[in-house]
């Protein structure tokens, strides 16, 4: 199975707890998670994703806005330094527990969140970080605890 991801949502799946901007949207994103969380490949794309999908049939949708596309560019750098890899579309990857691990001690030293500026949802992320990551959807490896330490 293959989860089309866009670069910032790549951050946004570090963070995510089962809230969103409505039960559909919610319930897709647990959707993704599952299979992120089961291993599933990620593709990178550009432009909406399949966390998108349930927002597309709105009016003025803001996934297709573009703020988010400067999003997804803040984004695939910084993701792709952290990782060490391409975060542009066509490029595939895999989120093990180790690499959401590695992703989420950058996120909480704030060291790939360039894109997460003016997100309404980052003050949540804040929060969310500052905790450990407790009550997250996506596992991380269990011995980790969101103690910064690389």
């Amino acid at each position: 199975m293959i989860v089309r991801l866009r670069p910032h949502h790549l951050l946004c799946v570090l963070t995510y707890a089962g809230k969103g901007y409505g039960p559909a949207f919610t319930a897709n994103y647990d959707g993704v998670v599952r299979l992120l969380a089961a291993g599933a490949d990620v593709e990178i794309v550009s432009g909406p994703d399949d966390i998108c999908v349930p927002l597309l049939a709105g009016a003025d949708p803001h996934c297709l806005r573009a703020s988010v596309d400067e999003r997804d560019a803040l984004a695939a750098i910084g993701v792709g330094q952290a990782l060490g890899v391409s975060v542009a579309p066509g490029a595939r990857l895999r989120l093990p527990a180790e690499t959401v691990d590695k992703l989420r001690r950058r996120f909480a030293a704030r060291e790939v969140r360039q894109a997460c500026t003016g997100c309404e949802w980052s003050a949540l992320c804040d929060r969310i970080a500052a905790a450990g990551f407790a009550g997250v959807a996506l596992p991380g490896a269990p011995t980790w605890r969101g103690s910064g330490k690389s």
